[in-house]
């Protein structure tokens, strides 16, 4: 058997990564280093250089295909069918409803415990 491996994306791939994350690694030293500045200037700051790593990082073929993900992901949550509110209202009731089922069945099992441990260490009445 002959197994061929596809390659796919450019050499420089793996190179692009480091630098995005090399770029991303200097924003959050500045953003420490850069204490006594303003905060609002300090997050402009950082938010600007990590959006520059992201045009780098979707550069390369990995973060394209993280890219197609997400546009993947924004399709599939537009075509769910959200409960309308009084479904929603029905459901949370009893949800509710049941809790407070369990709770009394597990207080009545306790308390039998309670009873049958009582009665087996001859402490019970």
């Amino acid at each position: 058997m002959n197994a061929k491996t596809e390659v796919s994306g450019n050499k420089f791939d793996g190179a692009k990564l480091l630098v995005a994350v090399l770029v991303l690694a200097v924003g959050i030293v500045g953003f420490y280093y850069f204490s006594d500045a303003i905060t609002v200037v300090r997050v402009g700051g950082l938010l600007v250089v990590a959006a520059v790593a992201l045009v780098i990082a979707s550069q390369t073929e990995k973060g394209r295909g993280a890219i197609g993900f997400f546009k993947d992901a924004r399709t599939e949550v537009r075509k769910v069918v959200w409960p309308t509110r009084q479904e929603t209202i029905q459901t949370t009731l009893m949800v509710i409803a049941m809790v407070v089922v369990v709770a009394i069945i597990l207080w009545f099992l306790d308390m039998f415990l309670f009873w049958a441990v009582r009665m087996l260490t001859g402490q019970g009445g």
